[in-house]
């Protein structure tokens, strides 16, 4: 166990350390929506993207975009979402020239009610994320915060939550208004054999912003081979149809799973 918290401990120093160029501005990456799965007590999970993106102003190499999720109760999971990324200048230039990580939101999701008709294979949850957004990105400033209510829907291989909330990014420093408001999503998987080996994803998102920055809308649609238990691998490609956020972008992802205590 000690040498996976102090490994955890290490990454997340270099990102918050990690050292920026003067000219490389904040970003805003687009919201994803999360599921309603609650790790175990004592599971980690460690979900990484790679690949590359088109960004509001630039390329990226998402290197990786992760999630990590540390189950503490049958009902009570930790999280830390974040991205290490390298970036290219704000030209559009198919070009990479400096470090860009974005903001690291630490949260923690609560399962609040879950009814479930074991006849008819078919169930209904209802929970909840919060948690503070700490200023990594390039040129961010001051704690932003995040909240999502969730609301799951699952009828036998079919799984939909609607995610409904909002936030308030770190600043980009000067007298400009803090990036902030509503933020809503879907997200959607679906088995594709009883096996429970192959399935499908998608994410309808969006951020409707209170602040002067462009809206976003943002569709996923991928395909996901889960050969364990303990690891899932996937191919994810993503469109941004506002001039907010990302435009487009392939990721292949690796999620392993395993057992702290």
């Amino acid at each position: 166990m000690t040498r996976y918290v102090q490994a955890v401990v290490v990454v997340g120093c270099c990102l918050l350390w990690w050292p920026a160029a003067a000219r490389a501005a904040t970003v805003r990456r687009l919201f994803e929506p999360t599921d309603m799965e609650l790790e175990d007590p004592g599971v980690v999970e460690l979900d990484m993207q790679f690949g590359v993106v088109r960004g509001q102003d630039a390329y990226r190499v998402s290197a990786p975009d992760f999630e990590l999720d540390l189950g503490l109760t049958s009902n009570v999971e930790f999280d830390v979402d974040g991205e290490f990324a390298i970036a290219g200048p704000n030209t559009g230039a198919f070009s990479f020239d400096h470090v860009s990580p974005d903001n690291l939101w630490t949260s923690v999701k609560l399962g609040l009610l879950d009814f479930a008709d074991v006849d008819a294979d078919v169930a209904w949850t209802v929970g909840m994320q919060v948690g503070p957004e700490f200023p990594v990105a390039n040129s961010a400033q001051g704690v932003g915060i995040e909240g999502l209510l969730l609301f799951g829907w699952r009828f036998h291989q079919t799984q939909l939550v609607l995610n409904l909330g909002g936030l308030v990014d770190p600043g980009g420093g000067g007298d400009a208004p803090r990036p902030s408001g509503p933020e809503y999503g879907i997200d959607l998987a679906q088995g594709l054999d009883a096996a429970g080996h192959w399935s499908l994803s998608g994410e309808i998102s969006g951020v409707t912003y209170t602040s002067p920055d462009p809206d976003q809308f943002t569709t996923t649609v991928g395909i996901t081979w889960s050969p364990s238990d303990n690891l899932d691998l996937s191919v994810v490609g993503l469109r941004g149809w506002l001039s907010g956020g990302d435009q487009y972008g392939v990721l292949f992802g690796v999620s392993p799973k395993f057992r702290l205590w």
